[in-house]
């Protein structure tokens, strides 16, 4: 048996996230229905993060294991000839047997995208939140999330239905900037809660809008005031942008594969 880890593009637009479930298309089903088409075996894969239905990827991570003759660098031409066009391999390589799709990985990656223009963008509109009733202050907002740097309990930012044992998890870096009328909000972290993200861009959207002040969006998740915590962003301004590893196991591509630069320069 040998191990091959597959770096993952798709548009969440389509799917009901990416874990297999009952009567509703996700991108794992997909994956391992093409999988199957190649081996006539089941296939298991395992992503370093479960995004939610709507939510995108630019380069989520995943593996599995195969009995196969075929080298693992073959897997992603071989599978873009079977996947459909909301779903792309940038790469695939063989790595250790030992290694892991989660828990190989030292931080995730996700970024929002909030488009606070006047109007609607056609090109951007599946791929970010249109919040324009109010000029967003991303200062205030900034600021009000450094708070959360470092290890807490995220319970308030934590969606019900969670299977977690705990909602303990760290932040290691937040930033948020604006580039003409987006905003982008990016949150790396060791793990993230169920609705992390979408809660957490919610609250500062208020912040931001000042509909609160830092000072009782700091108290809300300090306190685990989870019944305070309404607000949530929906799902298609949010993104896996990558997965962390000590080593680098993908060799072919760069950050602009992540994540198109021309979103983001093309505004300023």
């Amino acid at each position: 048996m040998k191990r091959v880890a597959l770096l993952v593009q798709y548009d969440g637009y389509h799917y009901s996230g990416w874990q297999k479930q009952k009567n509703a298309t996700t991108v794992q089903e997909i994956l391992e229905s093409a999988l199957f088409k190649i081996t006539n075996h089941t296939v298991k894969t395992f992503a370093a993060g479960r995004t939610d239905a709507g939510v995108h990827a630019s380069g989520q991570v995943v593996h599995f294991d195969i009995d196969s003759v075929i080298p693992g660098f073959s897997y992603s031409n071989i599978l873009n000839n079977l996947l459909p066009s909301t779903i792309r391999i940038l790469e695939s390589v063989e790595v250790k047997n030992s290694w892991h799709a989660c828990y190989s990985a030292v931080y995730r990656h996700y970024r929002y995208v909030i488009n606070n223009g006047k109007f609607p963008n056609l090109f951007i509109n599946n791929w970010s939140w249109h919040r324009y009733q109010k000029v967003l202050d991303e200062v205030l907002m900034l600021r009000a999330s450094k708070t959360m740097k470092g290890e807490h309990d995220f319970f308030a930012f934590q969606k019900s239905g969670s299977n977690r044992r705990n909602s303990v998890t760290k932040i290691k870096n937040i930033d948020i900037k604006r580039v003409e009328d987006l905003i982008f909000v990016d949150i790396k972290a060791t793990g993230f809660l169920y609705g992390m993200v979408r809660l957490i861009v919610g609250q500062l959207v208020l912040v931001g809008e000042k509909k609160i002040s830092s000072d009782i969006f700091i108290d809300r998740w300090v306190n685990k005031k989870k019944n305070d915590v309404k607000e949530s962003a929906p799902a298609k301004g949010l993104c896996f942008v990558n997965a962390v590893y000590e080593e680098n196991v993908f060799k072919k591509v760069n950050n602009n594969d992540f994540f198109p630069l021309f979103l983001i320069n093309g505004f300023s």
